[in-house]
């Protein structure tokens, strides 16, 4: 039976000093904007023109601030309003746009949760925010939302209510609460917009606190870095609650930009090049491991999208070999992207020439970026030398929310946050990342913390000990590998992805794959050697493929 969801005193997101604030204003950076105050003016600008494609349904632009006034009128209707936090899982729709502006225009604050989160991960954003409410869908690939959202309810106290977008079952339904617009309270450009969410070493995400002065920010710099405009056309094809997809420009960018917007909840090449092809589409976003999938079809079938100018790939390095294929399989530039959704944002940009494209990873978008790049002693290094990143800026937070001890150690005495990735810096000022410096895994874009999913297997009784490494992926970049020590009754592969799974661990958290050992290498202090771990792995690996290639011959 799953564990009660503890309501837990308020905490507190980490705003900049005073002398930062004055700065980023003066400047021009922060403006007294909101997100639902900037869709209500595009869209007195745009009108009629189509802002939001959802299969058959199209949305004006008028349409679309209307909607978003009807439901947050319908959310006030039930209690919520200013600082209230909402937990959204969504799949990409035109109701995840929809939601998101009506609780922005509210001043209710969502938190944007993955579709494949279950119940650890959203009953943790519920005790830890004191979420009040839970929107969902109803069915989507054959997962029941509805059940999740009863187990959640029936262990967090603060939850009020369960809106589904669907069949809504013994809870609310999206539609059924939309009502004619009402006077709703007055936001500041200094409240609290959303929650992003950052992968981490120690198990469920941290929370990002946007605030919508320095998000808005980071969308404008990123539409003028990307020179998205009125006849962009974006499809949204990687998870919209992740920050590329929404703010890189993504569906936020290209709607404040006056463009047309294009979602689908299928990201596979077939479905998205026909939406490409049909919706004249300019740019998309995606992570490697969905790049390759594309380029494999693309190179077979030649897919007719001549639209297409702009692929962005991010979340994860692209390798070089992939980099140069983008081109010449779908006619379109490639773009790199490379940030996090604490803040700093690079780009590469159309301009460049081929070899930046292709072997770095970008430039900060916005000129008040602060990039470090220090040694394991804190001291600076050359340009073309490997160090740890380091950055603050208008748009990159000062602290997780309500993790003061987390952010002693992620967070300089002097703001500048601690990426964990490993960069050097090239002649022209683009960065070139080289790794990780954490136990954190990065499977296809989603952040992995081995000691979460190590935690998680020593409740099976038949894990006696385990630690969970990384194994470099020509597709996902990085797959996971579960080295256990079993106990006398040794469970299969099959039992331990079950347990997880019943567990309510996220699907794609699970290890790819399990090997079983008597002993772990240990370091000369006596902890587990994960390089060690690691090149085991790695030697298994292209052991396996040489033992493959032989048979072949």
């Amino acid at each position: 039976m799953s564990a009660p969801v503890t309501a837990t005193m308020h905490p507190t997101a980490p705003d900049w000093p005073p002398e930062f604030v004055e700065r980023y204003v003066s400047a021009g950076f922060w403006r007294s904007e909101t997100f639902g105050g900037v869709l209500k003016t595009v869209a007195g600008r745009m009108g009629a023109q189509i802002a939001l494609v959802d299969g058959d349904r199209r949305l004006s632009f008028e349409e679309l601030d209307r909607s978003v006034d009807e439901l947050a009128a319908g959310f006030a209707g039930l209690g919520l309003g200013k600082g209230d936090v909402v937990v959204v899982q969504l799949p990409n729709r035109a109701a995840f746009v929809e939601v998101v502006f009506a609780l922005f225009r509210l001043g209710s604050v969502p938190v944007f949760a993955l579709p494949a989160h279950r119940s650890v991960e959203i009953g943790a954003f519920c005790s830890f925010t004191g979420a009040k409410a839970y929107i969902v869908a109803d069915v989507v690939g054959g997962f029941d939302y509805r059940e999740l959202a009863a187990d959640i309810r029936a262990r967090a106290p603060s939850l009020a209510h369960v809106i589904v977008d669907g069949e809504p079952g013994p809870f609310l339904a999206l539609d059924g609460l939309r009502r004619p617009p009402v006077d709703l309270p007055a936001i500041d450009a200094g409240d609290l917009a959303c929650f992003q969410l950052s992968g981490g070493t120690t198990g469920i995400p941290k929370l990002i606190a946007r605030r919508h002065r320095d998000y808005l920010y980071n969308v404008r710099a990123s539409v003028e870095a990307c020179d998205f405009n009125e006849r962009t056309v974006y499809l949204a094809a990687l998870p919209m609650g992740h920050n590329f997809p929404m703010a890189c420009p993504g569906f936020l960018g290209t709607l404040l930009a006056g463009g047309r917007v294009v979602v689908t909840d299928r990201p596979t090449p077939d479905v998205c090049f026909d939406l490409i092809a049909r919706e004249n589409v300019t740019a998309t976003a995606l992570v490697p491991p969905l790049a390759m999938v594309w380029l494999d079809v693309a190179e077979m079938t030649k897919p007719q999208v001549p639209s297409l100018r702009i692929l962005q790939v991010g979340g994860a390095k692209l390798g070089h070999e992939a980099a140069r294929r983008v081109a010449p399989a779908l006619g379109c530039r490639l773009q790199q992207v490379f940030g996090m959704a604490e803040g700093l944002i690079c780009f590469t940009a159309p301009e460049d020439p081929d070899d930046v494209v292709l072997n770095t990873q970008g430039k900060p978008m916005s000129t008040a970026d602060e990039v470090r790049i220090v040694d394991g002693d804190g001291n600076d290094v050359p340009d073309g030398v490997t160090g740890h990143l380091l950055t603050r800026g208008p748009y990159t937070i000062r602290g997780y929310f309500g993790l003061s001890e987390q952010n002693a150690a992620s967070f300089t005495p002097d703001g500048f946050y601690r990426s964990g990735d490993l960069v050097r810096r090239v002649a022209g000022g683009q960065l070139v990342v080289e790794g990780r410096d954490t136990d954190q895994i990065n499977r296809g874009g989603e952040k992995i913390a081995a000691e979460e999913v190590e935690n998680f297997l020593l409740g099976h009784e038949g894990v006696l000990d385990v630690a969970v490494v990384g194994l470099p992926d020509g597709y996902l970049g990085e797959r996971t590998c579960a080295f256990v020590l079993p106990r006398s009754s040794r469970p299969t592969p099959n039992d331990l992805r079950m347990f997880l799974k019943a567990s309510g661990l996220a699907a794609f958290k699970i290890p790819d794959r399990f090997e079983f050992l008597d002993s772990f290498p240990t370091t000369g202090v006596g902890k587990i050697s994960r390089k060690t771990l690691r090149e085991t792995l790695k030697a298994m690996h292209s052991g396996a493929g040489a033992a493959s290639a032989a048979a072949a011959e």
